[in-house]
């Protein structure tokens, strides 16, 4: 179970790397900045709970569905197609940086309450529907990946999400370092470098079930 946990935890790296520069991350930068450290850990943590149920609503279904022999196949290899065309967008998506304020120092603002910032952060991804289908396709092919072993899906998807939260908070922490380097161009490659992986993930998987459902 260890190795899962890790094999979780490699993924979330990938994740935070490569496509952990969204909406999500520029509101880190700006909540950091303007709020203070501790604020944007609290819009961390109401991400992290989001990406907790999107994963547990996809695995409510997405079990039921790959523990069927008959499926497995054909749900590997659509939910790898699914990656691949998302990262096809990812790759080709146009750059938007808002006209942001660069100050120097956190502006002290008498502001919300802290489960503001927790609801903020839930809400932030739960009406993109581009999130809901990346991780209906990374949940399908890791529960076609395991079999619907729900013990496996429950590490490996700890990892995944535990590290994804850490490197929120990391990025919350750096984010006066990370702001003095954001351009459209550096935020260009970075699309473009996520779309390749999100690419190759998918290929990967399609590869997976294939192979192992020919080795069967």
């Amino acid at each position: 179970m260890l190795t899962i946990f890790f094999e979780g935890i490699l993924l979330g790296l990938t994740l935070a790397t490569f496509f952990g520069f969204g909406p999500a991350f520029f509101s880190l930068v700006q909540t950091s900045v303007h709020r203070g450290f501790w604020p944007a850990v609290l819009l961390a943590v109401g991400i992290f709970l989001n990406d907790l149920l999107m994963v547990v609503l996809c695995l409510m279904g997405a079990v039921q569905i790959v523990t069927q022999p008959s499926n497995y196949l054909w749900f590997g290899i659509a939910s790898g197609i699914i990656l691949i065309i998302f990262g096809l967008v990812t790759y080709s998506r146009k750059v938007i940086t808002e006209g942001n304020e660069n100050p120097e120092l956190p502006v002290k603002i008498s502001g919300p309450k802290w489960f503001t910032y927790i609801a903020k952060g839930f809400f932030m991804n739960i009406i993109n529907p581009f999130v809901w289908v990346f991780w209906i396709g990374v949940v399908v092919g890791i529960s076609a990946r395991f079999g619907g072993n729900e013990m496996e899906l429950t590490y490996f998807f700890a990892g995944t999400l535990i590290t994804v939260l850490l490197s929120d908070i990391a990025k919350a922490f750096a984010s006066f370092s990370i702001k003095r380097f954001l351009n459209q161009h550096v935020i260009s490659m970075f699309n473009k470098t996520a779309g390749i992986g999100l690419i190759g993930f998918g290929i990967f998987l399609i590869v997976k079930v294939i192979w192992e459902s020919v080795a069967a």
